[in-house]
């Protein structure tokens, strides 16, 4: 398999990745054969994957506009995979010039790519590093030299949760990181789920374990489960709701089925 000069040395290209697979859904030309064989036969089971992954990245846009226009000029996003048009720092620095953004990811691809699209930005920065690491996130030089913890920072954790295990107890993970963020901070949030889905569950659960064989568990959580990350935040209207149902800008009718699939809500800190 050849090595496109984009792919770091240190990564290897046989092995699927959850943010390069994602990559693949959104039209993206940073994924290899492996990515997409396995993106694939997820799409067997569940077709609209690319829908859901769309409406994800419309959520965070109007998302990180709502944060913007509310007065948020900083934002950290965790699990921010390989970059693709609407980027946060492109969305945040529109409505606010000179809007810090830090992505965060443990992709040694999703960072290079980072690197290469955010180089002359000096208002942005990437770190590699890992969502249950909350230390090792605040504590880098990137969120050290761009974000002030003294004053409110926009949290995003954009269809990440849902490949944390319960074991690895991604809620520790999130509280630590909202712990750190001062008082009128937001958490804006997305989350796969079974509930939503046009599709029966045990026919869904065929792309779940298509990321089990990959080593990426997908953990679909009910509602219930993804209202407890916002713990110690008020939700912001209209509440935790399928993602076209976030402040819709265009009619919430004329969306695929497959786009109302999980979750997504924006908690403020109090």
């Amino acid at each position: 398999m050849e090595r496109p000069a984009w792919a770091p040395r240190s990564i290897d290209i046989s092995v699927p990745s959850v943010s390069r697979i994602y990559d693949y859904y959104l039209g993206g030309s940073h994924n290899f054969e492996v990515d997409r064989e396995a993106a694939r036969r997820a799409m067997e089971f569940l077709p609209g994957l690319p829908k859901i992954m769309q409406a994800n990245r419309a959520f965070m846009r109007r998302a990180v506009r709502f944060a913007a226009a509310e007065g948020i000029d900083q934002f950290l996003d965790v699990g921010s995979g390989i970059p693709t048009f609407g980027n946060v720092h492109e969305v945040a620095q529109e409505v606010r010039p000179g809007a810090r953004v830090v992505y965060v990811d443990h992709d040694p691809v999703a960072v290079a790519h980072s690197e290469a699209v955010l180089r002359g930005n000096a208002d942005a920065g990437v770190v590699a590093a890992d969502l249950l690491e909350p230390r090792a996130i605040l504590s880098s030089p990137e969120v050290e030299r761009l974000i002030d913890l003294k004053r409110p920072v926009a949290l995003l954790l954009v269809a990440i949760l849902h490949f944390v295990a319960d074991e690895d107890d991604p809620y520790r993970a999130v509280a630590e990181l909202s712990r750190a963020l001062a008082p009128g901070s937001l958490l804006l949030l997305t989350h796969a789920s079974y509930e939503g889905i046009p599709l029966p569950p045990e026919r869904a659960g065929g792309a779940v374990g298509v990321y089990r064989n990959i080593r990426n568990p997908l953990i679909m959580r009910s509602r219930d489960e993804v209202a407890r990350f916002f713990e110690g935040y008020d939700m912001v209207e209209p509440g935790l709701v399928p993602m076209p149902h976030w402040r819709p800008e265009t009619a919430v009718e004329d969306e695929d089925p497959y786009a109302f699939s999980g979750f997504a809500g924006v908690g403020r800190s109090a």
